[in-house]
């Protein structure tokens, strides 16, 4: 997996969706909600400790919500190997890497492969 990295990243304010299109040929849509509720850092996962692995399961079953924790301000390229994200609420601590990325992908396909290990 580590050698699937992305080839175009888009980030649609108007539609609150981040879009990623990877070099195996697969698309990921993020709502901007999805990617703040996984959010991988210190903070939002409860302590160093629980930082790293797959995102938690309960992030899918979340509703989309348009607040300002919400709403992507900016978004950076960590190195070649991550992005991190500014919200409006000032909240800008994760670092999404890209194989953390590829497990948050909300698709029917994606959801099943990660399900099962």
């Amino acid at each position: 997996m580590s050698s699937i990295r992305p080839t175009s990243i888009t980030a649609n304010r108007q539609t609150g969706e981040l879009s990623i299109q990877w070099t195996d040929g697969h698309q990921s849509v993020y709502s901007f909600s999805l990617l703040r509720f996984a959010c991988p850092c210190a903070e939002c996962r409860g302590g160093h400790e629980k930082m790293g692995g797959d995102p938690d399961p309960a992030v899918f079953l979340r509703p989309i919500e348009d607040t300002s924790a919400t709403r992507m301000k900016n978004l950076e390229a960590v190195g070649s190997y991550a992005i991190t994200i500014e919200w409006e609420d000032g909240h800008h601590y994760g670092i999404y890497n890209w194989n953390f990325l590829r497990a948050l992908c909300p698709c029917l396909e994606c959801r099943q492969k990660y399900a099962a290990g």
